[in-house]
């Protein structure tokens, strides 16, 4: 299990709503990533911690990880990213990216939680 913060929202990341897309970076992120991104602080270092079948929860709605990019572990060990498609169809994934169901777009906010499990 990993539990992160979210700690900053860039001004761009209401506009990937309508692609129902979340781009998650560590604290490291450069400012034009920042501006894409939901900035988090994890609490202890992930290690391989996103599976297929896991659940990842945001705020008080919990998703079901469909599909894992070859890239999406080691991206989100080292950098703390990773892109999160809520959608219900799964397709061809980006290596860095995530697929989880049901395909609603969460609302959060600066100090919640993210946790993988």
């Amino acid at each position: 299990m990993v539990k992160t913060k979210i700690t900053e929202i860039g001004s761009m990341v209401p506009a990937f709503e309508e692609e129902r897309l979340i781009i998650l970076f560590g604290p490291k992120a450069t400012p034009e990533l920042r501006d894409i991104s939901v900035i988090h602080e994890v609490e202890e270092q992930p290690n391989d911690s996103i599976s297929i079948g896991g659940k990842l929860e945001i705020g008080n709605k919990e998703y079901t990880i469909e599909e894992v990019g070859s890239q999406a572990n080691s991206n989100f060990d080292e950098l703390g990213h990773i892109s999160i498609y809520f959608r219900n169809e799964v397709g061809e994934i980006l290596p860095g990216a995530i697929i989880v169901s049901p395909g609603e777009f969460p609302s959060f906010e600066v100090g919640d939680e993210i946790e993988f499990i």
